[in-house]
């Protein structure tokens, strides 16, 4: 850890050049938590004009949500401008967010990557807004629960849910209906699913039966957590991706793909060779973000349905995307703009207008229960599997070393793949790296 901490130190400097000579109006603030909380009672309100900057990675399609919900912010608070800053992908935006850092130039409010909020986090870079909620009284019970926990660490809600996925199984009804065959919902199932759907000429598979993506660990998690097994021990300071329990899903990952039932999409362009397979009927069901199921509906020939991950022990599925946060270092006079512009793009009340118009879930389960909400589940009935498991959509694990040591079990599944590799030895040797880098925290 010491060595990854000196190549991020090194990291942040080389970028700080690139950041701070930017148009930057944001903070000049050092980047920890030292400001003092908002008092208890909500102000009178400071009506002096105040400009943030909101970073963010949203894609070129879905800035029209953005740029309606920022007039719509500031229709209702005609004095704060919001300035939207695109600064890449999440990797991009998160290299910057560092050089912001330690340049003591950050933006007021930004998105972070879920997996990232640990990090982030643990350094104090994060305001914790646990004040703001408890003063403003916002009802925290109204979130999914799971999507408001994967943004708070170490007893801070550093961040609150706003660009929000999961993975789901996007499968091929009219085909599923043809063979008079449904999704699995349990892993009992799979067996025969496999057999009924899996179409063979020789040896060589020209259906594959379900599909599942080997570029992201995020993927795999889920099939690890629900067969019953865990990615460290109680206290996290040794791996367990090699205990009986947690090699269960790879095990059956293995079989399935010997078989030829299972597709793994590794390498280059694996997400799209995969999904083209499936528009192409040469796999019946695949695993994919929530966030693709518009895609796959407007561009299959066929009718489109979506379903759960299957469970086993358990049936969860992890957060994807990414919060909105109010950086630490932010000048005490943006802050409390900030927290109103990330209260505002979080609330209920254009929830459903939001996760319409970027592609993404909604957060609040009051909302899905409005004439709007009920109207957008008309529209999208392919969303009711994640929104009838809304409580089941969890936080991915939080450690601050996470995005580090889980490359070394996501290339134990490509080592499977490409070199028909032996599951238990693979899981074991990830074990070992994945022990060193957390000898060092």
């Amino acid at each position: 850890m010491k060595k990854l901490i000196s190549v991020l130190a090194i990291a942040m400097v080389l970028l700080t050049s690139a950041c701070s000579g930017s148009n930057n109006t944001a903070s000049s603030g050092n980047g920890s938590d030292a400001t003092p909380a908002p008092a208890a009672t909500t102000p009178p309100e400071d009506t002096t004009p105040v400009k943030i900057q909101y970073w963010h990675a949203h894609a070129e399609n879905q800035m029209g949500g953005v740029n309606y919900m920022i007039e719509e912010f500031q229709k209702k608070y005609p004095y704060i401008t919001v300035e939207p800053v695109f600064q890449g992908g999440y990797s991009d935006l998160q290299q910057k967010l560092q050089a912001a850092i330690a340049a003591k130039e950050v933006p007021a409010v930004t998105n972070i990557e879920v997996s990232a909020i640990p990090g982030f986090s643990d350094s104090g870079a994060l305001q914790d807004l646990n004040p703001y909620i408890e003063r403003d009284k916002v009802d925290t019970a109204d979130f999914s629960q799971g999507m408001l926990n994967a943004y708070a660490f170490g007893g801070k809600q550093v961040g609150l849910p706003l660009i929000v996925s999961t993975s789901v199984m996007v499968y091929n009804k009219t085909l599923f209906d043809k063979l008079g065959v449904t999704p699995p919902q349990t892993w009992d199932e799979i067996e025969a699913f496999n057999q009924k759907v899996t179409l063979k000429e020789g040896d060589k598979t020209t259906r594959y039966a379900f599909a599942v993506p080997g570029w992201d660990i995020w993927y795999h998690d889920p099939w690890l957590l629900n067969g019953g097994g865990t990615i460290l021990n109680a206290d996290q300071t040794k791996a367990t991706v090699d205990s009986p329990e947690s090699l269960r899903y790879f095990q059956n990952f293995k079989k399935w793909f010997d078989e030829g039932s299972l597709q793994i999409g590794v390498g280059k362009g694996a997400s799209d060779t995969m999904r083209q397979m499936f528009l192409d009927e040469k796999i019946g069901m695949v695993q994919h973000s929530s966030a693709i199921i518009k895609t796959y509906v407007e561009n299959a020939k066929f009718e489109v349905g979506v379903s759960f991950v299957p469970g086993d022990k358990t049936r969860i599925s992890n957060i994807g995307g990414a919060g909105i946060v109010m950086m630490a270092g932010a000048k005490d006079n943006q802050k409390e703009a900030a927290w109103k512009f990330i209260n505002f793009m979080t609330s209920a009340e254009h929830n459903i207008k939001w996760a319409e118009s970027v592609g993404y879930l909604p957060t609040h389960k009051s909302s899905v229960q409005t004439e709007d909400g009920k109207k957008y589940q008309e529209k999208w009935p392919q969303y009711k599997a994640v929104l009838d498991n809304f409580d089941n959509v969890t936080p991915r694990y939080q450690h601050v070393a996470y995005t580090e040591f889980s490359d070394f079990y996501k290339e134990a599944i490509n080592k499977m793949v490409l070199e028909k590799g032996d599951p238990a030895k693979l899981m074991q040797e990830a074990a070992v790296k994945m022990n060193k880098v957390l000898e060092d925290q």
